[in-house]
């Protein structure tokens, strides 16, 4: 039985490999698969690689001398790193949020899942001026941070902060239909089978939603990385301390530093789409096990 489900296994895997090649019942493969093409090339292919071509003018030395200086090197660990701690707690709480949207009924649901789309809504602006209200030190959450010793506005917490508020509904958004289209007959299974309710998350929950959590973790960071309306009012944007690599960025720009700011972007671009392509690869074994 096992090798003829084998062989049933291999013969499907054929037969999706050489399914582009077979003649489709839904006519116009050609016509969009080349409009498809066409779309990519002019909208994403074309654009980045006139990002990467451009730093070229400086030669191999001065691409390293841009990309090196300790100020760049500051700025991109501090986009990263801030980044990828947003998306993780992003991916904790927001699996929180759409756990209680999804399986509990109480006064305000509607409220409460309106409110996570105003991201969403928000200027980029107008969401950053309000966090750095709130969390200055004379701001209705700072003052009593402040008072405890934990200043948040115009440090990299800030910056976490604000990366958490704008990618919150990546997550929630990702995980929502996919946690109702689940139903929670497996968890009253698992319950009837004796699990403790950590145990039918852990074992039952977790593992359908995992390919789930990693896309949503993965625009979450994704979002996070080039981030900027947000961050720069709550950042304080103070050089070696909490000043971002897009705001680097734009500083080129203004000082006609073209080449410069397109280094620092392409390495940016660079970094970004090995983290992504890693986080696709481990969302594609999970979806396999």
């Amino acid at each position: 039985m096992n090798a003829i489900a084998g062989k049933m296994d291999a013969g499907a895997t054929f037969r999706t490999r050489r399914s582009w090649r077979q003649r489709s019942v839904l006519p116009g493969f050609r016509l969009s698969f080349g409009f498809t093409l066409f779309y990519l090339s002019a909208v994403v292919l074309i654009p980045l690689t006139a990002l990467i071509v451009r730093p070229w003018s400086l030669g191999w030395n001065g691409f390293v001398a841009a990309v090196t200086e300790p100020r760049v090197l500051h700025a991109l660990q501090l986009s990263f790193s801030a980044a990828a701690i947003a998306a993780v707690l992003n991916c904790i709480f927001g699996f929180i949020v759409s756990w209680v949207l999804v399986r509990y009924r109480f006064p305000g649901k509607r409220l409460i899942d309106g409110l996570v789309d105003l991201p969403f809504a928000l200027p980029t602006s107008v969401a950053g001026i309000a966090l750095c209200t709130i969390y200055a030190q004379n701001g209705i959450m700072g003052g009593p941070l402040s008072f405890l010793g934990f200043k948040v506005a115009y440090t990299p917490v800030g910056i976490i902060v604000a990366l958490v508020f704008i990618g919150l509904p990546f997550m929630v958004r990702t995980l929502q239909p996919v946690l109702a289209e689940i139903g929670a007959d497996a968890e009253e299974a698992s319950a009837t089978l004796g699990a403790t309710r950590m145990q039918t998350i852990r074992k039952v929950v977790v593992p359908a939603l995992m390919p789930t959590i990693l896309t949503g973790t993965a625009m979450a960071f994704a979002r996070a990385i080039g981030e900027y309306g947000t961050v720069i009012f709550i950042a304080g944007n103070l050089p070696m301390v909490s000043e971002i690599a897009p705001l680097l960025i734009v500083i080129k720009l203004e000082q006609f530093d073209y080449a410069g700011a397109a280094a620092i972007g392409a390495v940016m671009l660079g970094v970004s789409f090995l983290l992504l392509l890693a986080l696709n690869l481990i969302q594609a074994w999970t979806a396999r096990r």
